[in-house]
């Protein structure tokens, strides 16, 4: 998330910028489209397990709620940042719009390590930052979910918190529970699975059977390991997966040309997403540089961890049987590369279009939380399915009408809906 040549908000300003000068928007719309609406920072002073006091620096950004409610993910991460969580607001606004969400954009986060906290210190941080939010969130005004190195515990401890302040029960104002909490059915895999999804409508308008392709991917914590696990399913075969090893702190490429055993592969992994490299290596697999993965000779590339990973430079490195990429990760595309893409004639489904499983599913599981009505899983998949393969659609066809590439045509239909309903509540 620190970099010092890379800021994830400049990024989303300019592929908004982009878009923008073609829609023809006046200053006023585009000044308040291309920053949040709302920015919240505040301290979180938390009694350690020693006795001492930290404090926990926080935000929460709304960008836009001119379609709803703001909806977006809690990230805890050492080296958060307020320009990240900015960043990462607004795609949540193109993410929701573009799906056809009632749902407006927003994004928090703590800067922590909750690697280095003790689960009672974590509960502290999670009710701390209830405490600092509560008058801003709810079910029909601001709705966190889990991200970064957050789960359904942390999401529990916060709509306990949330409750024990508001006196009552409000299982929607949080998304990302446990099951037995008022959770969705099929939540986990919401966003691996809308990955495939699209990919899969994709492969269908390509002519390509999803059986006699090959992928490789960046990452393995949920995103990447259900995509995997789905992929494969279909008949797809993975043949490199790169991740993140906390003992060594750098990544690694796991890599098999046959094959990788993805089943196998989940069992060896921790909770942060990290592979024992010694019992994949026992596996028959090969351990190689972290970056190899995007050099695959691959028909699929999966970035479903990092952002800024596909730079002008990767892409002239990448091998000429690739031909789609599918951006399960926020942001891992530089906006220098999409052009260059485009000229070679791989065609990617951006981020918020592919990733929008998760606040799909999350947009079920509060609505359900909201009725107090739940659905069985075949159900949630089915909608989820729906609902991705509908935004997919008009985005393509949008892309092939005006021969742009898909992140074009996705940022002008979602852009677009923000800004009638930005028009028609009168603020611009």
């Amino acid at each position: 998330m620190s970099n010092n040549t890379y800021n994830p908000f400049i990024h989303a300003q300019q592929q908004f910028d982009h878009v923008a000068k073609t829609l023809e928007l006046s200053e006023g719309m585009k000044d308040l489209l291309r920053s949040p609406m709302k920015e919240i920072h505040f301290s979180i002073p938390v009694k350690m397990d020693d006795g001492t006091t930290r404090v926990f620096k926080g935000f929460r950004m709304k960008h836009n709620e001119a379609l709803g409610p703001a909806k977006g993910g809690l990230r805890f991460h050492p080296h958060e940042s307020a320009d990240t969580v900015r960043a990462l607001s607004m795609w949540m606004t193109w993410k929701c719009a573009v799906v056809g969400l009632p749902l407006g954009g927003g994004k928090g986060g703590v800067i922590c390590d909750p690697q280095t906290l003790s689960l009672g210190e974590q509960e502290r941080i999670c009710r701390g930052f209830i405490r600092q939010m509560h008058q801003l969130l709810g079910p029909n005004t601001d709705v966190p979910a889990p991200d970064v190195m957050t789960n359904g515990q942390h999401m529990i401890w916060m709509l306990d918190e949330y409750e024990t302040i508001s006196g009552g029960h409000y299982p929607g104002m949080i998304t990302g529970k446990p099951v037995s909490l008022g959770g969705s059915q099929g939540r986990t895999e919401a966003t691996g699975y809308g990955v495939i999804y699209t990919l899969e409508a994709l492969l269908a308008k390509k002519k390509l059977n999803i059986k006699e392709t090959t992928a490789s991917i960046q990452g393995f914590g949920n995103v990447a390991q259900y995509a995997a696990e789905l992929y494969t399913q279909l008949g797809g075969k993975v043949v490199a997966i790169s991740c993140w090893n906390q003992k060594d702190q750098k990544s690694y490429t796991i890599q098999n040309k046959n094959g990788l055993d993805i089943a196998a592969l989940v069992s060896i992994k921790d909770k942060f997403g990290s592979i024992d490299l010694n019992k994949a290596k026992a596996l028959g697999h090969e351990i190689t540089d972290g970056n190899a993965w995007l050099y695959q000779d691959v028909d699929v590339l999966i970035p479903a961890a990092l952002e800024n990973q596909i730079t002008a430079e990767a892409v002239a490195k990448l091998s000429p049987k690739v031909k789609v990429i599918c951006e399960g990760a926020n942001g891992p595309t530089a906006l220098e590369a999409d052009a260059l893409l485009f000229e070679r004639g791989i065609t990617f489904i951006p981020d918020f279009l592919c990733n929008a499983g998760g606040v799909t599913c999350s947009y079920f599981e509060q609505i359900q939380g909201n009725t107090n009505f739940y659905w069985e899983k075949e159900e949630v998949l089915t909608k989820l399915k729906l609902m991705m393969v509908s935004a997919f659609e008009r985005v393509y066809a949008l892309a092939e009408e005006k021969n742009i590439d898909m992140r074009d045509a996705a940022y002008t239909i979602a852009i677009q809906r923000v800004k009638d309903a930005v028009q028609l509540r009168g603020w611009a």
